[in-house]
């Protein structure tokens, strides 16, 4: 059987962004909101909030638990400063706390805390979602 490691990444997260669709709901300040603060404009892509929850879901899929503030580093972005040397911004922590809570609402994510360790981590539900799509790109290519 396949798994995330052995399908295209991309095209992974493109087929997992549709199948959350029916999983998801997006909220209606996604039209307007930034993805972080170095970002000087709103995603152009209508789906944006879909394809974030996905690389989500992949994300913590392979590094087991995982919190909003290791997320928020992981998806932020080096700001334009002008002519002063560009610096690192971590990404905005509502959008990733709120495709976390809808993830765990959805039952695709559990909040674990074992000793010092505490994050998400992956449910079987969520596992067998990831790895049907994997199979899937992995038939296609």
């Amino acid at each position: 059987m396949a798994t995330i490691y052995d399908a295209d990444i991309q095209k992974s997260i493109e087929k997992l962004s549709e199948n959350l669709k029916s999983l998801v709901k997006s909220p209606e300040w996604t039209k307007f909101v930034k993805t972080g603060p170095a970002k000087a404009r709103p995603p152009v892509e209508g789906d944006w909030f879909y394809k974030r929850t996905a690389a989500v879901l992949i994300t913590i899929y392979k590094k087991g638990p995982v919190g909003v503030s290791k997320l928020r580093t992981k998806y932020g972005s080096k700001k334009r400063r002008g002519h002063n040397p560009e610096r690192f911004y971590r990404a905005s922590g509502k959008i990733i706390r709120n495709v976390l809570q809808q993830l765990d609402k959805a039952g695709l994510t559990q909040y674990k805390k074992d000793g010092i360790i505490k994050g998400r981590i992956i449910t079987p539900k969520g596992k067998s979602l990831v790895d049907k799509n994997s199979v899937i790109i992995k038939n296609e290519q």
